[in-house]
């Protein structure tokens, strides 16, 4: 029963002092100098591309890096991973979902929490055109359940060389997660997330007249509506509730073969109840679950480091331990 009930999270900035201004601070103001990326495009069974972020050291082990919703492999956290394992000697990849790269994709679907086929072809290539001994994967965000669930999904049937994983302000069940999005206080980040979204949905309209009702989407205002008449459209599912709960991580995670470790903080302001999956964790030999009090959502600064402490405490689950 791994579950952690002693966080190792402490030293945090006193002046973020709610889960709010520890998650919208990092995601605006911080910045990882050093990081430079080798691109690499590829494709896809369904003839569309995929962009790949290398930053290699010419190890023979790699870290794979799946990132959050609207994020992509700029985004501090990618850059501060690929930073901190490159600087153990372990090659870094970090590979950007559809329409995440600077470039709208091809196709008709665009990407979701659930779209665990795009990492399968991400690690297809990494195993068919390099020759890494171990490959441990972590998940951001959205990036994390994509993970969880890509591990579930696999099993037994998991490539050995996937050693071990960890993700972090992972939303595990996305209809709890989704639920958040109604809450008044969480207006900002409703509008950060629909704004982009729509923005993206706009040029796929533009692409595909026939899809996108692009009238209706002027007048979404929430993501019931917009997750119904379009991601779900797109995506073959009825409606936002049967994608939630079509795509949620929780469904699959049982199954996960290898040490995973789950930090997720009590004060996310996106996550909710089934977020946190203790029973799960409780039944599972594999599941490592902290649940820090702190954090808010992708943040976990420490003060004065440039790292945070879910960047370190991957490094030591992954590289150290099993703990």
């Amino acid at each position: 029963m791994p579950l952690i009930h002693q966080s190792s999270y402490a030293n945090y900035p006193k002046w973020l002092f709610n889960g709010h201004l520890e998650t919208i601070v990092p995601s605006i103001f911080r910045k990882i100098e050093g990081v430079n990326y080798f691109r690499e495009r590829i494709s896809t069974p369904d003839e569309d591309f995929l962009d790949l972020d290398w930053s290699r050291v010419g190890s023979d082990s790699l870290l794979v890096i799946s990132h959050g919703l609207e994020g992509s492999s700029e985004r501090h956290y990618a850059k501060a991973l690929a930073k901190l394992f490159n600087q153990q000697g372990i090659d870094a990849l970090a590979w950007n979902n559809r329409s995440c790269s600077g470039e709208m994709n091809k196709g008709p679907i665009l990407y979701h929490h659930g779209a665990t086929y795009d990492l399968d072809t991400v690690l297809q290539h990494v195993e068919n055109k390099h020759a890494y001994q171990s490959i441990y994967l972590v998940g951001i965000s959205m990036g994390g359940a994509q993970t969880l669930k890509y591990l579930g999904e696999k099993g037994l049937e998991l490539n050995s060389k996937i050693k071990k994983a960890a993700v972090y302000s992972t939303p595990c069940n996305l209809p709890d997660s989704a639920a958040t999005l109604r809450w008044k206080k969480n207006s900002f980040y409703k509008k950060r997330f629909l704004e982009k979204l729509k923005a993206k949905m706009k040029v796929k309209g533009q692409q595909y007249p026939d899809l996108v009702d692009l009238e209706l989407l002027e007048q979404v205002q929430d993501f019931d509506t917009f997750d119904t008449h379009f991601t779900a459209k797109l995506h073959g599912f009825k409606d936002a509730n049967d994608f939630y709960h079509g795509v949620s991580a929780d469904r699959h995670m049982p199954t996960i073969q290898i040490p995973t470790l789950i930090i997720n903080a009590l004060n996310d302001p996106l996550l909710y109840d089934r977020c946190f999956p203790v029973k799960i964790a409780e039944k599972s030999t594999n599941i490592f679950l902290e649940m820090p009090k702190r954090g808010g959502h992708t943040g976990f600064q420490v003060k004065g480091q440039e790292f945070t402490w879910a960047e370190m405490r991957f490094l030591d689950f992954l590289l150290k331990d099993a703990q």
